[in-house]
C-alpha cells in the first residue's frame, strides 16, 4: 500500500470513528494508526492537504475525553517520533497545537494522576517543548502548570522527573511562564519543593530543580542566597561532574543548558574565573569531544562558545584547545614524537567536516567555536603554535565549498549551503581580514560555491578581496559580476534587513556598475523557480571552473589588461559619484532610524512603567473575573450535559419502546409455543400409555414365546421317543398320522415367531416416538425458561428508565414538559 492510498484509508477511519465511537470503529482506526506507524510519516509535515487533515483529525481524536485510554495512547506514541526533529516539532507547535491537546489530555485526567496515560502525556511534552518557546496563549497552559505545580512532590519518582523537566523547559527564558508561577499563591511552598530536590540521589532531578531556580529566582533574594559565592563553586563543580560523567545525553543537556544561562550573568561568570578547579573540569569536557556521539559533542561545543563570551575564560579555551600536545618517548626509541591522536583540534576538525545527514548544530557550533578560538589566537602568543593547525583546517574546510552532488536532495542541499555559507563568513572574519598572509591558501574556494543568495554574495565578497594576488582572479571576477544570474542574489542583499549584506551588496555594485555588460535589469519576464536554482548553479560553477582552467594556460599580456581598464575608467568616474550619494543617503537613512529607535525605546519604557501602574489595578479584577468565568463555564456546561443526558434518555426510551414492541411479539410467540407445548405434552402423556400397554403385551408375548419354546421342546423330546419306539417296533411300517402332527406342529411354531417378530418392530417404534417425544418436550422447555428470563430482564430495565426519567423530569424543573414518553408496555 502507498503512502497516500495509506493516508486515505487512515483518514476514513478518523471520520467513521467520529460519526459513530463504536468498539468496532475504534479498533479500526488502532489498526490504521498501527499501519501508519511503517510508512514514511514526514509527509504529514509537507503542507499538503490529506495529511494535514489527518493530523488535524487525530489531534481532535486525542483531545476528546471520551476516546479511550488506549488510542489516545496510540495517538500520542505515533506523533511523539516526531518530538526530535526540527522542523515537524516546530509544525506540531505552530500549526497543529499538539502542545496544548497534550495539556488539555493531562487537565482532563488530573485526578488521576497516576494513569499510565498521564506520564506518556508528560514525557512527551518534555521531549516536544526542549529549547522550543511555548506559546502562552495555548489551551489549558495554566492549568498545566498548577499541575506541575502541585505534583512535583509526587510520591511517584518517574512523575516526579517528568513534572520537573517539563517546568525546567517552560520557565527557561519565557517572562510570561515565570510571571505566572511567581504570581501563584503557593510559590513559596514550590522554591522549598525545589531546594529540597538539591539533595535528591538522581542527578536528573537535582539538574531540573537548579535549572528552574536559576530561571525564577537568579535576580531575586532567593537566587541571590543560592547562587552566591560561598555555594557556587558547589554548583559548578556538579554541573562539571554531571556533564563528564551524567546519567545520560538528557541530564548532560540539561547541565550544558543551566551553565550557559548561568554564564549570561556577569556576577557568575565572575565567579567561574575564579574556580580554581576550572583547568581540570575544561580539559575533561574537551575529552568529550572525542566521543563518536554527535548530540553530546555538539552539547560540548555550546558551553565552550558559551564560555568563549567571557574574555578571559575564551583565552584559556583558546590555550587548551591550541596548546601543542606534551611530547612522549616512542617504543623501542630514544625520540620524542607528538600524540595528535587525543587533540581537541583535531577532534573539532572532524566534526567541522562531518557528513551532511548528521546533526546540522554539531557542525555549525564548530564552526562558531573554531572562529573564537582563532580570533583569540591571532595576535598573540598562540598564533605561532596554530600554523601548522592552519593548514590542516584550510585543506578540510576548502573540500566542503565544492560543488555538491546533482544527486542530493533538497533537504541535504539545503544544509550544504547552510554550511558553505558558514565556511565562507568564517574565512572573511578570519582567514582574510586577521590573516592577510592566508589568503592564497583559499584562492580555490572562488570558483565553488553553492546555490544559496547568501553563499554567493560571501563568494563575490571574497573574490574582492583575493582580485590583487592574481590577475586571473580579477578577470574572473567581472566575468561572474557580468553573468544575468547575479541579479537575484544582488536584488535580495540590497533588500535584506541585514545592514552587512545591504553594505556588502552595494559594494559588489559599486565595481559592477561601470562594466558593459552589467545586467541592470532582466531581459525576460520568466522567473527561475528556487528548485531550479540547483542546476542554474552548477552551470553557472561549470562555467567559472572552465574559463578560469583557460585563462591560466593563456599567457595574458598586463598590457592588454591595462587598456581594459582604461576604456573603463572614464565609466567608473561617473557613477562613482552617483554610488557615493546613494551610500551617503543610505547612511543619512539608518542614522535617521537609529534616532526613530532610540525615541521608539524611550517611549516604550514611559510606556511600560504606566502599564505597570495600570496592571497593578486590574490584576484583582481580573483575577475576580477568571473566577466567575470559571463558574460560568462551569455551570453552562452543567447545562449542556444536563441537555446531552435527557436527549441521550430520550433516545434510549425510544430504542425502550421498540424493545417493548418486540417483547410483546415474543410475547404472542410465546403463548403460541407454549400451546403448543401443551398439546405436545399432551400427545407425550398418550404415547407413554400406549407404550406401557405394548410394553406389557409385549412382556406377555415373551412368556407366552418361551412357554411355547419349552412345550415346543418337550413335545418334540416325547414325539422323538415315541417315535424310536414305534420305529424299533414297527419296522419299514408308514406312519402318515404322526408325521402330520409334526407337521402341524411346526407351522404353528413358525407362525408364533412371525408374531414374535411383528411385535418386536413395534416396540422399537414405540420406543423411538416416546425418544423423539421426550426431546421435543425438553427443547420446549428450555425454550420457556429463555422466554421468561428474558421477559424478566427488559421489565426491571423498563422500570430502571422509567425511575431515571421521572427523576430527570424533577431536576430539570419542568423544561422538558413538552416531551412525552410512551412507556406502557
Amino acid at each position: 500500500m502507498d503512502v497516500s492510498t495509506c493516508l486515505k484509508s487512515l483518514l476514513l477511519a478518523i471520520r467513521q470513528y467520529r460519526n459513530n465511537r463504536s468498539a468496532l470503529n475504534a479498533s479500526q482506526l488502532q489498526k490504521h494508526i498501527e499501519v501508519s506507524e511503517n510508512i514514511y510519516l514526514w509527509v504529514l509535515f509537507s503542507g499538503q492537504v490529506l495529511p494535514s487533515e489527518c493530523l488535524s483529525g487525530l489531534m481532535e481524536v486525542a483531545g476528546d475525553p471520551n476516546t479511550s485510554h488506549a488510542l489516545t495512547g496510540s495517538i500520542i506514541s505515533l506523533l511523539a517520533q516526531f518530538a526530535s526533529d526540527g522542523e515537524a516539532k516546530e509544525a506540531l507547535h505552530s500549526s497543529y497545537n499538539f502542545t496544548g491537546t497534550l495539556a488539555s489530555i493531562i487537565h482532563c485526567n488530573r485526578s488521576t494522576p497516576e494513569e499510565p496515560l498521564v506520564l506518556q502525556c508528560l514525557n512527551v511534552l518534555q521531549r516536544l517543548t526542549y529549547s522550543v518557546r511555548t506559546q502562552h496563549c495555548a489551551s489549558h497552559i495554566h492549568e498545566l502548570i498548577s499541575f506541575l505545580m502541585q505534583h512535583v512532590q509526587s510520591s511517584n519518582d518517574d512523575i516526579v522527573k517528568a513534572c520537573l523537566g517539563l517546568m525546567a523547559n517552560l520557565c527557561r527564558h519565557d517572562i510570561s511562564v515565570q510571571s505566572h508561577i511567581k504570581s501563584q499563591s503557593n510559590v513559596k511552598a514550590f522554591y522549598r519543593a525545589l531546594i529540597n530536590f538539591l539533595g535528591h540521589n538522581r542527578l536528573t532531578v537535582v539538574v531540573f530543580a537548579l535549572s528552574i531556580l536559576s530561571s525564577l529566582t537568579l535576580n531575586e533574594e532567593v537566587g541571590q542566597k543560592l547562587f552566591n559565592a560561598k555555594n557556587i563553586h558547589q554548583t559548578f563543580q556538579l554541573i562539571f561532574n554531571i556533564t563528564v560523567n551524567g546519567d545520560g545525553t538528557l541530564t548532560r543537556n540539561y547541565a550544558v543548558d543551566l551553565l550557559v544561562d548561568l554564564m549570561k550573568n556577569p556576577k557568575i561568570a565572575d565567579y567561574l574565573t575564579k574556580y580554581k578547579h576550572l583547568s581540570v573540569c575544561l580539559a575533561e569536557v574537551l575529552g568529550l569531544l572525542h566521543n563518536k556521539d554527535p548530540d553530546t559533542a555538539s552539547k560540548v561545543m555550546e558551553l565552550l562558545v558559551s564560555l568563549c563570551s567571557v574574555p578571559v575564560l575564551r583565552k584559556l579555551v583558546c590555550e587548551t584547545v591550541l596548546r601543542p600536545p606534551a611530547p612522549r618517548l616512542q617504543p623501542g626509541t630514544r625520540k620524542c614524537v607528538q600524540a595528535r591522536g587525543s587533540e581537541p583540534s583535531l577532534a573539532l576538525v572532524h566534526w567541522v567536516t562531518s557528513p551532511l545527514d548528521g546533526p546540522e548544530q554539531c557542525y555549525m557550533q564548530a564552526l562558531s567555536l573554531l572562529a573564537e578560538l582563532f580570533e583569540e589566537a591571532i595576535d598573540s602568543s598562540l598564533c605561532s603554535s596554530a600554523q601548522s593547525f592552519v593548514e590542516l583546517l584550510l585543506q578540510e574546510v576548502l573540500v566542503l565549498l565544492q560543488s555538491p552532488d546533482s544527486t542530493e536532495g533538497e533537504q541535504l542541499l539545503k544544509k550544504h549551503c547552510l554550511r558553505a555559507g558558514r565556511v565562507v563568513d568564517f574565512l572573511l572574519d578570519i582567514l582574510i581580514r586577521n590573516c592577510p598572509s592566508k589568503k592564497k591558501k583559499v584562492v580555490s574556494l572562488c570558483i565553488s560555491s553553492q546555490v544559496c543568495s547568501k553563499v554567493i554574495l560571501k563568494t563575490l565578497e571574497l573574490m574582492s578581496h583575493l582580485r590583487q594576488q592574481m590577475p586571473d582572479m580579477e578577470t574572473s571576477f567581472y566575468r561572474i559580476l557580468q553573468d544575468q544570474r547575479m541579479v537575484t542574489p544582488l536584488s535580495l542583499a540590497m533588500t535584506s534587513n541585514c545592514r552587512e549584506h545591504v553594505q556588502v551588496a552595494l559594494s559588489i555594485l559599486f565595481e559592477a556598475a561601470p562594466l558593459p555588460d552589467f545586467p541592470s535589469f532582466r531581459t525576460d519576464n520568466r522567473n527561475v523557480p528556487t528548485s531550479g536554482w540547483h542546476a542554474c548553479f552548477f552551470c553557472f560553477s561549470s562555467n567559472v571552473v572552465v574559463s578560469q582552467l583557460q585563462e591560466k594556460v593563456k599567457d595574458v599580456h598586463m598590457s592588454e589588461i591595462i587598456d581594459v581598464y582604461e576604456q573603463k575608467l572614464s565609466a567608473l568616474a561617473c557613477k562613482e559619484s552617483r554610488l557615493q550619494d546613494l551610500l551617503e543617503a543610505k547612511a543619512l537613512a539608518l542614522s535617521q532610524a537609529d534616532r526613530l529607535i532610540a525615541q521608539y525605546c524611550c517611549q516604550r519604557a514611559q510606556a511600560e512603567a504606566e502599564a505597570r501602574k495600570l496592571a497593578s489595578l486590574l490584576k484583582d479584577t481580573e483575577r475576580k473575573k477568571e473566577d466567575l468565568q470559571t463558574e460560568l463555564n462551569d455551570h453552562l456546561l452543567e447545562v449542556e450535559r444536563l441537555k446531552s443526558d435527557s436527549q441521550q434518555l430520550l433516545e434510549h426510551n425510544g430504542r425502550l419502546q421498540e424493545v417493548a414492541d418486540q417483547h410483546q411479539e415474543l410475547k404472542g410467540t410465546y403463548n403460541q409455543l407454549l400451546t403448543r407445548y401443551d398439546k405436545s405434552e399432551g400427545m407425550l402423556k398418550e404415547l407413554q400409555a400406549a407404550h406401557i400397554s405394548l410394553t406389557q403385551q409385549a412382556e406377555g408375548l415373551r412368556k407366552t414365546n418361551e412357554g411355547l419354546k419349552f412345550q415346543q421342546e418337550r413335545s418334540v423330546h416325547t414325539h422323538l421317543c415315541i417315535w424310536c419306539k414305534v420305529y424299533y417296533k414297527v419296522s419299514f411300517c408308514s406312519i402318515p398320522g404322526f408325521q402330520n402332527d409334526l407337521r402341524r406342529q411346526e407351522e404353528q411354531i413358525h407362525e408364533m415367531e412371525e408374531n414374535i417378530s411383528i411385535l418386536r418392530k413395534e416396540l422399537n417404534k414405540t420406543e423411538q416416538a416416546r425418544k423423539d417425544t421426550s426431546i421435543k418436550a425438553s427443547s420446549l422447555e428450555l425454550q420457556k425458561s429463555q422466554l421468561e428470563a428474558k421477559l424478566e430482564k427488559m421489565e426491571e430495565e423498563l422500570s430502571k428508565h422509567t425511575q431515571m426519567i421521572a427523576m430527570i423530569h424533577s431536576l430539570s424543573s419542568g423544561k422538558l414538559k413538552d416531551v412525552t414518553a410512551n412507556l406502557s408496555l
